[in-house]
């Protein structure tokens, strides 16, 4: 499921009441290996629609998280879909640097769980 995630792609993710979208930021080696840098916003959408207005929207959406680095296995348990694709812009890189520079920590849990849900 993971390999076909790239760069710049938007993902949404579903709760309970709602959903939710990441971003792919990079992704680091490959197969089981591979490490996803992902960004989680803050906000909920009562709708896949709602979801994608907001992506298209004028405003800046803001970050929950703006970093968190997960294992292969931690992001195929997260269950995401492809909404689009869009450059990644430097500013979004800024807490991915952090993290590389400081030898951060790779999670092994999903996004949901990394949230504080189930």
């Amino acid at each position: 499921m993971a390999s076909r995630f790239v760069s710049g792609d938007d993902l949404v993710f579903q709760i309970e009441s709602g959903f939710g979208l990441v971003r792919v930021l990079a992704v680091e080696g490959e197969g089981s290996e591979a490490v996803w840098h992902i960004l989680v916003y803050e906000e909920f959408y009562p709708e896949v629609e709602a979801a994608e207005a907001a992506l298209a929207g004028v405003e800046e959406l803001k970050a929950r998280i703006p970093h968190l680095a997960l294992t292969d296995h931690a992001f195929e348990k997260t269950p995401v879909a492809r909404l689009g694709n869009r450059p990644v812009r430097e500013g979004e890189l800024e807490a991915f640097r952090r993290w590389r520079e400081s030898g951060g920590e790779v999670f092994d849990r999903s996004v949901l769980l990394m949230l504080g849900m189930r």
